[in-house]
């Protein structure tokens, strides 16, 4: 089974490198492309302003992230770093969140997560539907993922919807069909394996002792011989 986790972040802005700070990260665990309902997530007081244009999109203004734990907190960097381990990371325009991310591991002269690990749902999308558009919001659309569950960008949420967009990137339907029909195989071997075996309460014979015993004497006196069911291999 592969262990991977689906990973989104909200920010006060596009580059870290100009001041932007990370205010809520969301990973949701999944084991063979089914999410086993293991997630982390929290929001992260980035101390600094909220600009007006950011918290139009996420809704996270800084009266309500102040106060709450900074990146460098173990409840957040600890925490984050136990969660995800040694797991490949998917994340939609993934170079996006992997700055961030690896730009509050450096102020804390931690070790960044490398970009091996990354797996890019908007590359994968652009490679299966070459020149159309490929936001999150576009490829729940074109999967019939339901968007009901989101009024703002919010990164739990938003990891929850990538998730289902990933695994139709990685097969959908089809994939889903393999998953129960191994899930099946599995229910029937186990089935099998409980099938046979000495009953606790043994069934009451279907036959009475006179039938029996009509039934020796018609063997004996008719038949003359158990050969003819050896023949038949009775």
């Amino acid at each position: 089974m592969a262990r991977e986790i689906v990973l989104d972040t909200e920010t006060t802005g596009f580059e870290p490198s100009m001041g932007h700070r990370m205010v809520e990260i969301a990973c949701l665990e999944i084991d063979d492309f089914v999410p086993t309902g293991r997630s982390f997530h929290t929001y992260i007081d980035p101390c600094r302003d909220m600009p007006p244009d950011a918290e139009r999109v996420h809704g996270l203004s800084a009266a309500f992230l102040k106060g709450k734990p900074r990146f460098e907190h173990p409840e957040v960097v600890d925490a984050f770093l136990d969660f995800v381990g040694d797991a490949p990371l998917i994340a939609h325009n993934a170079g996006f969140d992997r700055n961030f991310i690896n730009h509050e591991l450096s102020v804390i002269d931690r070790a960044p997560l490398h970009e091996v690990r990354w797996v890019d749902t908007l590359a994968l999308a652009r490679v299966r539907f070459p020149g159309m558009h490929n936001s999150l919001d576009a490829l729940c659309k074109r999967f019939k993922i339901s968007l009901s569950e989101r009024e703002k960008h919010g990164a739990l949420v938003d990891a929850k919807l990538l998730a289902a967009v990933y695994l139709e990137l990685r097969g959908g339907r089809e994939r889903r069909l393999e998953l129960t029909t191994a899930a099946m195989v599995t229910a029937v071997a186990a089935a099998t394996r409980n099938a046979y075996g000495v009953r606790p309460r043994p069934l009451e014979p279907r036959s009475t002792e006179e039938e029996r015993q009509i039934h020796a004497s018609f063997i004996r006196d008719v038949v003359k011989s158990e050969e003819l069911w050896k023949k038949h291999g009775l």
